[in-house]
This record gives C-alpha cells, sequence and structure tokens, in this order.
C-alpha cells in the first residue's frame, strides 16, 4: 500500500481500474500485483461555509497549502470550519466538518521507500499545523488500505499531537502480506528481503519484479510481505493475542471499521465476517460496518459508505468530545 494520508473529498482512484469514492482521501492506487496503497483523511470542523465546498464535478473550493518542510508536504482543505474529517465534501459540509487532503513523502509511488514511521511523523507534522495555524479543535482520521496501519502506527506513537485525534475510521483494513502470498514470486522475494537486511542492505531497492509499479526497498518489502512485519496488522491468521498486542491501544479512541464484504484484495480462503469481528474486538469494541458486494476502493458502494461514516460521526462527535488540550 503506498501510504499517503488525506483528508479532502474528491473522486480519486485507490484502484488502478476504478475510481474510489475516496477520492482525494484515498489517494493512490493499487498496483497489479501489490496491494499497497494508503491513505488516511485528518478533519476539524465547526461552522459552515455558505458557499459550499464544490464548484461542480471534480472542482473544489478550498486552499492549498503546505504544512512541512519537504516539498511534497502540501494539503489541501475544503470548507472553513474548524475541524477536519474525509468522507464526500458536499457529505461532511453539511456537517460542518472541513475536508484536509495531504500528501506525504510515501505518497503514491513514494510508498516503496518510506516506512510507517515516517508516515507517523508527517501527519504529526499536518496535525500541529492544523492546531496552530488553523485553530483546529481535534481531528478524526480516516484510513483507507494501508493508511489503516498508518493510524494504527500513528496512536501508538503518543506524538503530541495524537492527542487531537478524536475518533478513527478504518476503510479496508485488509492484509498486504495475505494477499501477496496469492502471488508466485513473493516467497522468494521475501528471503531475498531478509537477506539483505541481514546484510544491513536494508534501504537498498529490491529487483523491479518485487514490484514493477513502484520502487520498493528491502525494509519495505519485508514489513508488507512478510509474517509478524510492521505492516503486518490485520492477518486473518494472527491469533487474538497477536491481534490485541498490535491494535489494544486504539481501545482509547473512538473507532469504526468499514470492510468491504467481497474486497478483490483479501484472499477467497479468508472468513471476511469472522475477521472483521476480531479486529473490532481487538480493538476494544469498535464500531463494524460491514459493506455487502463493497470492492476494495468501495467504488461500487459510495452512499453506503459515506452514510455510515457520517452517521458515525454524528454519534461519536464532536459532541461528548473533550477538548485534548484542557
Amino acid at each position: 500500500m503506498n501510504p499517503s494520508l488525506t483528508s479532502s473529498s474528491s473522486l480519486s482512484s485507490s484502484s488502478s481500474s476504478s475510481p474510489s469514492w475516496f477520492s482525494g482521501i484515498v489517494r493512490g492506487g493499487r498496483s497489479s500485483s501489490l496491494k499497497m496503497s494508503s491513505n488516511s483523511a485528518v478533519a476539524v470542523a465547526v461552522a459552515a461555509d455558505t458557499a459550499g465546498p464544490v464548484i461542480r464535478k471534480n472542482q473544489f473550493r478550498g486552499v492549498l497549502f503546505k504544512y512541512g518542510p519537504n516539498p511534497i508536504q502540501v494539503a489541501f482543505k475544503t470548507g472553513e470550519f474548524k475541524r477536519y474529517l474525509e468522507p464526500l465534501a458536499i457529505a461532511l459540509d453539511l456537517e460542518n466538518w472541513s475536508l484536509v487532503q495531504f500528501l506525504m513523502s510515501s505518497s503514491y509511488s513514494g510508498y516503496g521507500t518510506s516506512s510507517l514511521q515516517q508516515d507517523a511523523k508527517e501527519l504529526d507534522q499536518l496535525i500541529n499545523y492544523l492546531i496552530n495555524k488553523e485553530d483546529s479543535e481535534g481531528v478524526a482520521l480516516l484510513g483507507h488500505s494501508t493508511g489503516c496501519q498508518d493510524i494504527v502506527n500513528y496512536m501508538r506513537t503518543n506524538y503530541a499531537c495524537s492527542r487531537a485525534v478524536r475518533a478513527a475510521i478504518f476503510q479496508a483494513p485488509v492484509s498486504d502480506r495475505e494477499y501477496q502470498a496469492t502471488l508466485p514470486h513473493t516467497a522468494s522475494m521475501i528471503d531475498l528481503a531478509a537477506k539483505m537486511i541481514s546484510e544491513g542492505r536494508g534501504l537498498e531497492l529490491m529487483p523491479r519484479e518485487a514490484d514493477p509499479s513502484a520502487p520498493i526497498t528491502a525494509y519495505r518489502y519485508h514489513s508488507l510481505c512478510s509474517y509478524n512485519g510492521d505492516d503486518d496488522m490485520f492477518s486473518s491468521d494472527l491469533s487474538d493475542d497477536q491481534l490485541r498486542m498490535r491494535l489494544g491501544h486504539m481501545s482509547n479512541t473512538h473507532c469504526q471499521v468499514i470492510f468491504s464484504m467481497a474486497d478483490e484484495y483479501v484472499p477467497d480462503y479468508v472468513d471476511k465476517k469472522a475477521l472483521v469481528e476480531r479486529l473490532c474486538r481487538a480493538m476494544g469494541g469498535a464500531e463494524k460496518v460491514e459493506i455487502e458486494y463493497g470492492n476494495h476502493s468501495l467504488s461500487n458502494r459510495v452512499e453506503e459508505a459515506v452514510n455510515a461514516i457520517i452517521d458515525f460521526l454524528k454519534r461519536e462527535g464532536p459532541k461528548g468530545w473533550d477538548d485534548p488540550w484542557n
């Protein structure tokens, strides 16, 4: 999954073949061989923008700003609110949420040369900007695919700005490792990655056949594709104790898990209903949303997914959320 977090709404593609309703929110796509695309969204809210965020189809009114020192660290915010989130800009606008879509070093083809740790650092820089420059009252994170791993990792870091995260929404939290295991070249590539890491060459690039869509380091490949790698958080063969070790800290945050029951990147042998139930339990009782016939990007179930997210926000926030800075 190419790690890129976002919090904006427009129609972008999170799959190489079909458009994603997550548009800006879920930026990034899947290659034909690797399920490596990530994104998460951040949002904060307050009063409504009378003009609205949408000018016409695929054209949004908002502000482009720079939130960190690296050239790629830019974000786009729709709406003039004091909270930021991420489903469709139109639906969020009606609930007085701003939407922020942002680029990270790992966005697009950069995922293979980055890490969850780098993503967490840049996400913290963004939230810091929103708090100090935009007077944000807090944020809600929406992660798609690898973006789900980014949220889990970020909330484990205890960075100061993680206290401003009011809620987390996981859309398509699926296992790269289990999907990769269905491909013929994966086993030999994992062995090669492990060998390179043991030789101190973890930051060197793997052969092109490891991922034809983007350059990828031995560390990142091993993290995504090997058992117990840093990115191995949602695999169905992990025990309940292992899932709790990876996800248990999310019990301190309002969480929603949206699982596509026809996700093309989940192997057929995986019991999807059992898996999503176990993931929610490991997070301390996260809200479960099963989207029947939904594909990985939910491009075929846009309205159902947006309604689930908006309903979650209405019930879980911002009302009742304490000011994280008091």
